[in-house]
């Protein structure tokens, strides 16, 4: 049910012509320029005074259409520039090296201190041999010029289960809103006086990404809650389609928008939604291990463009339809986490994000749903809290989605969700305001976005059952503001 900057700089001239139209920059020597964001390889060959193609053939660019903010690029103004050897040809692992030097080619879980021991050297060398400014920061695929003699190492592509940078140390977060606890609700129109009602202080928002997307698109989504007083958590999931074509180049791209998106100022960012289920993560590549390697990509992109806003892993699908299994289609949900655990997620998160929208009884309750597999742990909100807070004991929780449906008011419930008839609005005020409660009391829990606010669809998919709000009356904010006193 849910709804969930590729920096993609094409060489033409736009409406930012006057921006690129002032003298070259005097030069006596090559010269190493940071990108920054907005600029493309035409904006940057005007300022120096240089080619497009010189640009491209120093650097070894292979899109010239795509760089990206932050990257360092050698710009040979005045002087000779070493020229690195030309990308790898696929499959190959192998390919000489410059003359007094090797090529690397950076390797999940790798770091600069890992690379120089391997190689003999130090970690000062290799940064200043690649113009690094951050030594803590290197990116998969990204090639280094060793300062040493040897041959061009090429990691070998693995199918289905990428290994993460564990040991990559993205910058340290300057300040985190997700502090004690706070309420809020995930909404479609933004009826901010039934949330102020409900004492809510965060809006989420969620935001397709397609490959293209300017960040400023979510500008404002942003700029609508803070102008009504509200805290916003943004929860970004892109298209399954195009991250199927190209997951490595993807998990950048998508990182570079999430970065551009931190640099508006939201307070957090949901990586993705429900990377569980092949409605949201492509057939055959759902792991837990591929979503770490883009939440740790993603995680490095927000806190070097703001560190003062909180990461929130991509909550999965609460379920147990795949028989505590991973399959083509899907994984349990309990697996899918572990398996982010496992590949080192707690580093790149400042939450862990988890989904309950199951439920038909009250959420003390540990037992007795009437439904078949009525032992598995997401039928519960104490258990689903019990499993998320025992797979990453050292991490709070967020609820970014918490919802109970019912069907009064509204008609039959589709196929499917027959389960929820017998609730009603009464029951479903009354649940959501104990989860509220319970939340409070954990000492686990930062933050709790209600599954939803104003959401109207009411078809397959029966969203409207689970909006607190019916005909504009907010059948919840009494039980929600009672249980934030």
């Amino acid at each position: 049910m849910r709804r969930a900057f590729v920096l993609f700089f094409a060489l033409i001239v736009l409406g930012v012509a006057a921006n690129v139209s002032a003298a070259p920059v005097e030069q006596t020597g090559p010269v190493v320029h940071i990108v920054q964001w907005g600029e493309n390889l035409y904006r940057i060959s005007i300022r120096y005074g240089v080619t497009v193609q010189s640009i491209v053939t120093t650097n070894s660019i292979p899109n010239p259409n795509l760089i990206f903010a932050g990257q360092r690029l050698v710009i040979p103004v005045g002087g000779t520039v070493p020229q690195p050897t030309q990308p790898p040809v696929p499959g190959a692992t192998q390919v000489p090296p410059p003359t007094g030097e090797t090529a690397y080619v950076v390797r999940y879980g790798d770091t600069l201190g890992r690379i120089a021991r391997q190689f003999g050297t130090t970690v000062a060398a290799i940064a200043q041999r690649n113009s690094i400014v951050n030594v803590n920061l290197i990116f998969v695929g990204q090639r280094l010029i060793i300062p040493t003699g040897g041959t061009v190492i090429i990691p070998t592509a693995q199918p289905g289960v990428t290994p993460v940078p564990t040991s990559v140390q993205p910058p340290p977060s300057t300040g985190n809103p997700l502090t004690g606890f706070a309420l809020g609700g995930h909404v479609s129109g933004f009826n901010a006086q039934a949330m102020r009602d409900a004492r809510m202080t965060w809006v989420k928002f969620q935001y397709r990404f397609n490959l293209g997307d300017n960040p400023a698109n979510v500008k404002g989504l942003i700029d609508q809650a803070r102008g009504n007083g509200f805290k916003v958590l943004l929860g970004i999931v892109g298209d399954r389609g195009q991250l199927a074509a190209n997951p490595g180049g993807y998990y950048q791209q998508f990182a570079q928008f999430l970065g551009g998106v931190a640099a508006l100022g939201p307070d957090a960012i949901e990586v993705w939604n429900e990377p569980n289920i092949d409605r949201e993560w492509p057939a055959g590549q759902i792991n837990g291990s591929n979503y770490t390697q883009m939440l740790a990509q993603a995680y490095a992109s927000i806190k070097a463009a703001n560190g003062n806003v909180a990461v929130i892993s991509g909550a999965p699908a609460p379920t147990g339809f795949f028989g505590g299994t991973c399959q083509s289609a899907g994984c349990d949900d309990n697996i899918f986490i572990r398996q982010m655990r496992d590949a080192g997620a707690a580093n790149y998160m400042d939450c862990v994000g988890l989904h309950y929208n199951e439920g038909i009884l009250p959420p003390s309750a540990r037992s007795g749903d009437p439904r078949g597999n009525s032992t598995h742990y997401t039928r519960y909100y104490p258990t689903m809290v019990d499993v998320y807070a025992g797979t990453f004991p050292t991490k709070p929780l967020c609820f970014t989605e918490l919802g109970y449906l019912t069907s009064e008011g509204l008609g039959p419930l589709p196929a499917g969700w027959e389960w929820a008839a017998g609730t009603s609005l009464a029951e479903q005020a009354q649940w959501l305001g104990d989860a509220v409660r319970l939340s409070r009391q954990s000492g686990r829990i930062r933050l709790l976005i209600v599954w939803n606010v104003d959401f109207t669809q009411y078809g397959a998919d029966p969203q409207a059952g689970y909006s607190i709000t019916r005909g504009g009356v907010c059948t919840a904010c009494a039980s929600l503001a009672a249980a934030m006193q």
